[in-house]
């Protein structure tokens, strides 16, 4: 059984998973199910996965498995092309600026939620507003899409071949950071401009 936010301490609960692969909830003292973390993980309730045998953190993966999971139920909120280009990505010299990149992308895309629902409660008995939150969702994935392709190894090379110039020979490592900064920038000011347009 998952643990409500009104149990929620400030350390987070530790799960136990067994080599028959059941889980075990030590602050409930009960065994659960990918569902009942699935449904922690929506009321925020933090928690930690480890190996019941090696005491190994296993929380990412575990993680990894719930979202495969919603996903097999038809709950598709990863598009083909995103999980290919994030695919392609592992092994490639830019991985490591992807974990704080798309943590970025998602604070900002949590944030236009929390507008939206504010929104919503607010215009709630009057007009709803389901056109705009399906401008919104598709403004959003766009953006999330667009931040994947700007680290896409064919983006980047078709990117290079377009804005090259007499001295792209000469351009050293520091000088595509600062590119990729740049590039980083503008995603921040278009979603700033979008939670603007949310506020409105």
């Amino acid at each position: 059984m998952a643990t409500s936010k009104t149990e929620k301490t400030d350390d987070p609960i530790v799960i136990k998973k067994y080599a028959n692969r059941r889980l075990y909830n030590t602050a409930t003292s009960s065994y659960v199910t990918l569902d009942h973390l699935c449904q922690m993980v929506k009321e925020d309730v933090d928690f930690v996965v480890y190996d019941a045998k090696s005491g190994n953190d296993i929380t990412r993966s575990v993680l990894t498995q719930i979202i495969v999971e919603e996903e097999a139920k038809g709950q598709n909120l990863l598009p083909i092309t995103f999980l290919r280009q994030l695919i392609s990505l592992y092994g490639d010299s830019m991985q490591w600026v992807v974990p704080r990149y798309l943590e970025h992308m998602m604070d900002g895309f949590s944030e236009n939620q929390d507008k939206m629902r504010q929104s919503m409660q607010e215009t709630f008995g009057g007009i709803f507003p389901f056109g705009n939150l399906d401008d919104m969702n598709k403004q959003n994935m766009a953006l999330f899409e667009n931040a994947m392709r700007m680290f896409s190894p064919i983006a980047s090379a078709a990117a290079t071949k377009t804005d090259s110039t007499s001295d792209t020979a000469k351009k050293t490592e520091g000088n595509g950071l600062n590119d990729l900064k740049t590039q980083m920038e503008q995603l921040q000011r278009q979603l700033d401009a979008l939670s603007k347009n949310q506020t409105k």
